[in-house]
């Protein structure tokens, strides 16, 4: 299995201050249309396909796999994408957190396998590493950050 975890400060020094609201519009644009967070030509479809209260589903194809995922949202503070379909199986979570000092963590975990390979195989633990590794998840915050804040500024979010 491949577990992952990593969690970034929302407002570091010198960057645009973003409230919990405004992080959370962020993160449920993302869950709805990830094209407008991944970098160009990685997300090439990315549709609604049902909705409820509590969740919906998406179809998407990204990195030129096509996967369906059930989204389940807790407004203000966490976006949860169940692998329906695709090469994973699991859960990937986003969530708004709090530290001691109050001040707005973006954190990231999954726990995940890869559908018809062997587990803690060698294809589960290369994905473990790209997880782990600096162009893994905490890059992944970090551009979401980014993007929310550029969203803010041009007036979409």
């Amino acid at each position: 299995m491949i577990y992952s975890t990593a969690t970034v400060a929302v407002n570091p020094e010198g960057e645009t201050r973003l409230s919990r609201e405004q992080v959370w519009k962020g993160l449920e644009l993302k869950a709805r249309d990830a094209r407008l967070f991944l970098p160009p030509g990685l997300c090439t479809r990315c549709d609604v396909v049902a909705e409820s209260a509590t969740h919906f589903v998406r179809e998407a194809t990204i990195a030129g796999a096509d996967l369906r995922e059930i989204i389940a949202l807790e407004p203000q503070s966490k976006v949860t994408f169940f692998q329906a379909t695709g090469p994973r199986e699991g859960a990937i979570i986003n969530e708004i957190v709090e530290n001691d000092a109050g001040e707005l963590l973006l954190r990231f975990y999954c726990y995940l396998g890869l559908r018809g390979k062997q587990p803690d195989g060698p294809e589960e633990q290369a994905e473990q590493a790209q997880f782990d590794s600096d162009r893994g998840y905490r890059a992944a915050l970090l551009s979401t950050l980014k993007r929310t804040r550029e969203l803010l500024a041009d007036g979409t979010l």
